[in-house]
């Protein structure tokens, strides 16, 4: 599915030269938190339908993502009058200006050109910029009439051929708006030594007003407060979580490098249909999963693949070259907990046919030192052990499978172990080397190796390493039982790691972000852990480091967080 916006134009600048101004400026480039304010001088939380003046303004902030050598592409939603609401279908034409800057008060403008916000794009705009310096920081904003947009701040890629001391992520996943603040995304605005920052799925969540979570732990109201089905609901739902001025901050802040998972389309979604998806009252699943597409390239600096999915590949110089998954457009339905034979059977696939081949080839292909697999379930397998019965149903909860006789999350690689298999005996093979996948989904931290074969482990190396983050607000273990974190899920993670040899680290309560920093010695995830995540002011302390050295496949605790 494409962006369904209108095609920007460009008009590349000498260095240091200025275009002549369309309109006066309305507001100069302020700070980064005062820039996120709109224009109207009303709050980015306030309903937009109120809020909205009679002339265009900026009330989702900016956003860039998926960074080039040379280039970036930029994001911005224009409300062109008081009743243009996301979702609405409603709103005139508007052209928009967009310009690129080396400074934030635009003297030193390098590139511009414009594009057309409709309604038939929700009055989204893109701009694919090129002919940018690597590995460079760049200001950007829009224009509208006479007013100016928050301003953004972007970061190109290196050379492709450069050799590269360093890159620098933040990690996300899962952020429910009801189920708490978005404060992970303000503290990763608040740093200014990422190159970008990587979504791994569950960006927005598509459950009703108290469906999940329910009752008391609900934090916040999430609109529509129904649960969203419709191109139009989509819309409207991502129109909202941009109001939330954390979420604003990041975009401004850090490119975004983003891949989908369930919760953008309806909860363990697969090819053809989804656990939270009932035909007889919700309609064709294709038409919802179409909706669910077109609005989110419409509304993320995402470039979408041929394939109109998420799958694609990023380099970072000879470093690190990051190759993105979309594990739910072509999988089969999830196999029923227990039933080995459809997890073992070879016709089923999560990543289907063409991806799977695709990822092989560029692993094998890659002359980077590091291959960097943004991957949004988990691959390395688990079995959980002897857990305690009390703690097994909350446990399953958590993450979103059967409770009864839990020994597999089938929704992850442990549901398709025959892809699995194919992927990793390909990396032993192929001889390929520092390969670490990136995960979110789970709602928990963890650092392992990936066995070629779990019973193995430790006597057969591991093939991968992989990093698993945590959740922005979704529910986790501690918040199923309603117990205060490291108490309860102790037992729980010591039946996990006794289980599965493994498994380095799991953290089962917290919430909060990741720092992924990747030199040619080592790739280290330094985990950081909230102080509470219904506070809208709470704070971020480091938990863990975890890091696998050039060459071993293995992980070790490091003892302090990159600086």
């Amino acid at each position: 599915m494409t962006p369904t916006h209108s095609a920007s134009t460009q008009q590349a600048l000498p260095e240091g030269a200025i275009p002549t101004p369309r309109r006066r400026a309305v507001v100069a480039a302020g700070a980064a938190g005062a820039a996120l304010l709109p224009l109207t001088g009303t709050l980015p939380g306030t309903d937009s339908a109120s809020a909205a003046p009679a002339r265009p303004a900026f009330l989702h902030g900016v956003a860039s993502g998926d960074p080039l050598p040379d280039g970036v592409l930029l994001w911005t939603r224009v409300t062109p009058e008081p009743d243009a609401v996301p979702g609405s279908g409603k709103g005139l034409p508007v052209e928009v200006v967009w310009e690129v800057a080396e400074d934030r008060e635009f003297t030193r403008t390098v590139a511009h050109g414009s594009s057309k916000a409709e309604a038939a794009g929700d009055h989204t705009v893109k701009a694919d910029v090129r002919g940018l310096r690597p590995a460079t920081t760049y200001y950007f904003r829009f224009t509208a009439g006479d007013v100016h947009s928050p301003t953004g701040r972007t970061r190109t890629a290196p050379a492709e051929d450069t050799q590269v001391a360093g890159v620098r992520f933040g990690v996300v996943s899962c952020a429910n708006y009801e189920g708490g603040y978005f404060a992970s995304y303000r503290h990763l605005a608040a740093r200014g030594d990422l190159d970008a920052v990587l979504h791994l799925g569950d960006y927005i969540y598509e459950y009703g007003h108290g469906e999940y979570p329910t009752g008391d732990d609900v934090v916040r109201t999430v609109q529509p407060t129904h649960e969203i089905v419709s191109l139009a609901d989509y819309r409207a739902r991502h129109g909202h979580y941009k109001t939330d001025p954390d979420l604003r901050a990041l975009h401004a802040a850090h490119p975004l490098i983003a891949i989908w998972d369930d919760h953008e389309f309806a909860d363990n979604a697969w090819s053809g249909g989804a656990g939270n998806h009932d035909p007889a009252t919700e309609g064709d699943w294709a038409q919802r999963s179409a909706a669910a597409k077109q609005a989110y390239f419409e509304w993320l600096p995402v470039r979408p693949s041929t394939a109109g999915t998420t799958f694609r590949r990023l380099g970072f110089g000879r470093l690190a070259e990051l190759h993105l998954l979309d594990l739910r457009s072509f999988r089969d339905a999830q196999p029923r907990v227990g039933d080995g034979g459809a997890i073992d059977d070879p016709d089923r696939t999560l990543t289907g046919r063409a991806q799977l081949d695709w990822l092989k080839k560029g692993l094998a292909a890659s002359t980077a030192r590091w291959k960097l697999i943004g991957n949004s379930v988990m691959i390395s397998p688990v079995a959980f052990g002897s857990v305690p019965a009390k703690l097994l149903g909350p446990l399953a909860e958590c993450l979103g499978v059967p409770r009864e006789g839990l020994a597999v999350n089938t929704d992850q690689w442990d549901g398709y172990t025959d892809d699995r298999r194919e992927l990793l005996a390909h990396l032993r093979d192929k001889g390929i080397t520092d390969t670490v996948f990136l995960t979110g989904d789970i709602h928990m931290n963890w650092a392992s190796e990936v066995p070629l074969r779990a019973a193995d482990h430790p006597r057969v190396p591991p093939v991968a390493t992989e990093f698993v983050i945590t959740s922005v607000t979704s529910d986790n273990l501690d918040d199923i039982l309603h117990v205060a974190p490291d108490t309860l899920s102790g037992v729980a993670e010591a039946a996990v790691r006794a289980a599965n040899r493994h498994v380095r680290w799991v953290d089962m309560d917290s919430h909060g972000f990741g720092v992924l920093d990747v030199t040619a010695e080592r790739a280290q995830m330094d985990y950081y852990v909230l102080s509470d995540k219904s506070d809208q002011h709470a704070t971020a302390t480091h938990r863990r480091s975890y890091r696998t050295l050039a060459g071993t496949q293995r992980i070790e605790r490091a003892p302090d967080p990159v600086r």
